[in-house]
């Protein structure tokens, strides 16, 4: 293979110079089996000649459609390197849902697992614009039948090993697109120089050193560093587990994948790999985890972990607190940000915190400030609530909406800022108090609560596994809190019995004057609230009340 010279920032090409220096070396593990760097390498250079040869080429959109797996790590190595654009499918949306991504996306191809082949059938003929299916074979048996495809293993069989693709940059594209807690999906275009310094490891979370070339991780792996083995658990169809996965494949580390997540099995694959570093997203994948973890500690040897890390979703302290119990010497990491603004700060687990309640007060990342309505930066010590705002390396815009890309992406004498709707504090000593989204916010009698905080204090209740708050309309107070909660099984919390326990940490005018029971609450796959479902089953609920 041919060593390339380059000067920009791009997720191929930095792969490749790791190829070049380490092609034994683990880079992924999928469900128990095992591809080098190399070997991961031969395949996505065969499977982006297919592509090519195809018709695909730069700027092009390609949907990938796969749980976690290979399909995820080749599919985008293979599309970086041809310059095309990948873009993350929801396995979990029907026909509806999948019409308006494949559209609004302006998808070309897909690669995608069969088990979804009948859905693309449904809708394929609806999306003239996708000229390219290949279907991996996951042993599914789904029909096929109408759904013109190509194997994957048939392309990546036919497709040319050599590495022989044209010159790339930094500005080539890498896409998100993202549901939030409200809306349709929409996609987050960033030039791939840009995430790799906002959420892909180009900045030291710890020091905030930058990487101060693209050939500087290849060469601290030739002067010898070994590699982490990283376990990122949350869909690669999200940000959080995507993001996590590129940022190891450009380091030099192993990535461990599991198709699917469960709580027991996660556990014992770090334990059989002897993984260093967990990721996941939130409270969704920490208290199942948790749970297990008490079943199963006592036999796993966990010796091999180092940190296990939460970034996208609420993390409550109760939670933190559990971990730092059951993982002694463990460092419990809880980082925050989003999509639109990359990664804002993080703040490492003390004992002691459940006490504060359930915000997080995070030390800020680079270029990460907090600013008030007119874009001017708020002082530590400030007593006005502002938005946390990332300048610096911030995304484009949104894909196709240029009237939401002004409202999110400003500039502001001459900078650039993305400011995602994250209400916050900026404390006198420099860190930041994350309050939640403007978006969700309940005003109740003028007061303004953030449901983030309330839902921390609930979840430290030993009866609640799962909580959302929101505010139903209210004569007297303009808005009433009101909790959607999850019991842990077999218990029946009552409103009197919350309230008291909330009393204890967060003022009266936030404590929930409703709670509707449910048997789930419901998440996005990456652990992200659906507010707009919580409200919903609230108003219902309380309808049937009157």
């Amino acid at each position: 293979m041919t060593s390339l010279n380059f000067t920009s920032f791009n997720f191929a090409d930095m792969f490749e110079r790791l190829v070049d220096v380490a092609p034994a070396r683990a880079a992924v593990i999928a469900d128990g089996v095992t591809r080098s760097y190399a070997e991961t390498e031969e395949r996505a250079n065969r499977l982006a000649h297919h592509l090519a040869g195809e018709g695909f080429g730069p700027g092009d959109h390609v949907g990938i459609y796969a749980y976690n797996g290979f399909e995820w790590v080749e599919g985008m190595l293979a599309l970086y390197k041809i310059r095309a654009v990948p873009v993350n499918i929801n396995y979990r949306y029907v026909e509806g849902e999948l019409l308006y991504l494949f559209d609004n996306a302006d998808l070309v191809g897909l690669i995608a697992q069969r088990e979804f082949a009948p859905r693309i059938a449904s809708v394929r003929s609806s999306v003239p614009a996708l000229r390219h299916v290949i279907l991996s074979d996951d042993g599914s048996g789904a029909a096929v039948d109408g759904l013109d495809h190509v194997d994957l293993e048939h392309a990546v069989a036919a497709g040319s090993p050599e590495r022989d693709f044209g010159p790339r940059s930094g500005d080539d594209v890498h896409m998100i697109f993202t549901g939030g807690s409200t809306g349709m999906p929409k996609g987050v275009v960033w030039r791939q120089e840009d995430i790799y310094f906002a959420l892909a490891g180009g900045i030291d979370a710890y020091t905030k050193e930058r990487v101060a070339s693209p050939e500087q991780p290849s060469e601290r792996v030739r002067d010898g560093a070994g590699p982490l083995v990283m376990y990122p658990l949350p869909p690669l169809m999200h940000g959080a587990g995507q993001i996590g996965t590129l940022r190891s494949l450009v380091a030099g580390d192993t990535t461990v994948l599991s198709a699917r997540f469960d709580p027991d099995d996660a556990w014992r694959t770090a334990a059989r790999e002897r993984v260093n570093v967990m990721f996941i997203t939130g409270d969704a994948m920490a208290r199942p985890l948790a749970d297990a973890l008490e079943r199963l500690h006592g036999e796993l040897d966990l010796s091999g972990l180092l940190s296990f890390s939460s970034s996208a979703a609420i993390f409550s302290p109760s939670l933190k607190e559990q971990f730092l119990r059951l993982l002694p010497g463990v460092i419990i990491v809880d980082s925050i940000g989003a999509t639109e603004t990359g990664m804002n700060g993080m703040q490492i687990a003390k004992e002691g915190e459940a006490e504060a309640g359930g915000v997080s007060t995070v030390d800020a990342a680079a270029d990460t400030i907090v600013v008030d309505d007119d874009l001017a930066p708020l002082p530590p010590g400030s007593p006005e609530i502002g938005w946390v705002a990332r300048t610096g390396n911030v995304p484009l815009g949104y894909y196709k909406d240029p009237e939401r890309s002004a409202r999110t992406f400003f500039e502001v004498d001459g900078r650039r800022y993305a400011v995602a709707g994250d209400m916050a504090r900026h404390e006198s000593d420099g860190r930041i108090t994350l309050l939640g989204r403007g978006s969700v916010m309940i005003n109740t009698g003028g007061e303004k609560v953030f449901p983030e905080e309330v839902e921390g204090v609930l979840k430290g209740h030993p009866d609640v596994f799962d909580a959302l708050v929101v505010g139903l309309p209210d004569e007297r107070w303009g808005q009433r809190v009101t909790a959607v909660v999850q019991p842990r099984p077999g218990a029946r919390p009552t409103v009197e019995e919350l309230a008291e326990h909330c009393r204890g940490h967060i003022a009266r005018y936030k404590v929930p004057r409703q709670v509707f029971l449910v048997d789930e609450v419901v998440r996005a796959p990456s652990g992200k609230p659906d507010y707009p479902w919580a409200k919903r089953y609230a108003e219902e609920a309380a309808a049937t009340m009157d």
